[in-house]
């Protein structure tokens, strides 16, 4: 079979080379380009909620930011740092933990008290910052101040307390007189540091023979401290009872006493009754009151009374009950 078919074959066309100027201008503009980027990424920055970020301007503070994204100028103009404002921060004075283990610093630990005993006490200081400028610029190293501070106004207040206080039951008051000092003394030192809490880890003696001591002590409290609430408990079962026998004895002798009162003014109104009756007619209600009283004194007997022409008594005999003996006779 023939191959009809015609090729054409045509040149390649020459390629067109770059001129020396293009990559120039291509290189500065990528450098441009890229230089914008650098800038822009440095006029911009990100705050935390848990930090504030202080401005400083030419190396003077300008202003404070809160969380959220802000505006910077570049090229160092402005610089920002960031402070970690809303994080509970903590001192460990006498000892130092390490994951669920703890090791003594028996210096910072070891104190004397009021009344020269030696004691072993360990606390744990909590703090934040208050004010990131004053705790940037206001102090070389905050920290160490609180610490130091801290130290002082423990050793100022176990100095001034008893061994037993500090063992046993003073350590509430210990912990307040001592936050109240310190937060005074941060006031007027004003480095930006806030003092939130203070607790006594631990406290105990030197020796074995008073830790055991102490020990004994503080089981016998326990036990007077049960001993008190079963005879409070004794107390408030009893009490209801003898507020209610006492309010009974008290309703019985109002009552008696009003009765009292209420027989007294009935005998007033019968004698007042009487006498007037009396005032009417005295000789009539003088012999009614003699009979009257007859039949009180002899209940039970009948009288036979002569009574002379005069209105006068002149003859009473029991007359009745003689005859009754002398018939049995």
């Amino acid at each position: 079979m023939q191959n009809n078919m015609n090729y054409e074959f045509r040149p390649k066309p020459p390629k067109k080379s770059v001129s020396p100027k293009a990559v120039g201008r291509a290189v500065v503009i990528a450098a441009v380009i890229l230089v914008i980027f650098s800038v822009l990424g440095t006029c911009w920055y990100t705050v935390d909620e848990k930090q504030q970020a202080v401005i400083t301007t030419f190396g003077k503070v300008t202003g404070t930011a809160g969380a959220g994204m802000h505006f910077k100028l570049p090229f160092g103009i402005q610089q920002v740092d960031k402070v970690n404002v809303n994080v509970y921060q903590k001192i460990e004075i006498g000892y130092r933990s390490n994951g669920s283990d703890s090791t003594s610093v028996e210096k910072e630990s070891k104190m004397i008290t009021g009344d020269y005993n030696i004691v072993n006490v360990d606390f744990f200081v909590e703090y934040k910052v208050s004010d990131p400028v004053k705790y940037l610029y206001s102090s070389a190293e905050p920290e160490l101040i609180l610490k130091n501070l801290v130290q002082s106004q423990i050793r100022n207040v176990i100095g001034s307390a008893t061994v037993d206080s500090v063992l046993t039951d003073g350590k509430a008051e210990i912990q307040q007189k001592v936050k109240e000092l310190i937060t005074a003394e941060l006031m007027e030192y004003d480095i930006g540091l806030a003092l939130t809490d203070i607790k006594i880890q631990d406290s105990e003696p030197p020796t074995t023979s008073v830790i055991e001591a102490f020990k004994n002590v503080e089981t016998a409290k326990q036990a007077a401290e049960t001993l008190i609430n079963q005879a409070k408990a004794y107390q408030n079962s009893e009490l209801p009872k003898a507020e209610a026998s006492a309010d009974q004895l008290i309703r019985n002798a109002e009552y008696l006493k009003q009765k009292r009162i209420n027989d007294a003014a009935q005998q007033v109104a019968m004698f007042e009754a009487m006498y007037s009756q009396y005032a009417k007619n005295p000789d009539i209600t003088r012999v009614r009151m003699y009979y009257e009283a007859l039949t009180e004194a002899l209940p039970g007997v009948k009288l036979y009374i002569n009574i002379a022409e005069s209105g006068s008594t002149d003859m009473l005999l029991p007359l009745e009950s003689f005859a009754n003996n002398g018939g049995t006779k």
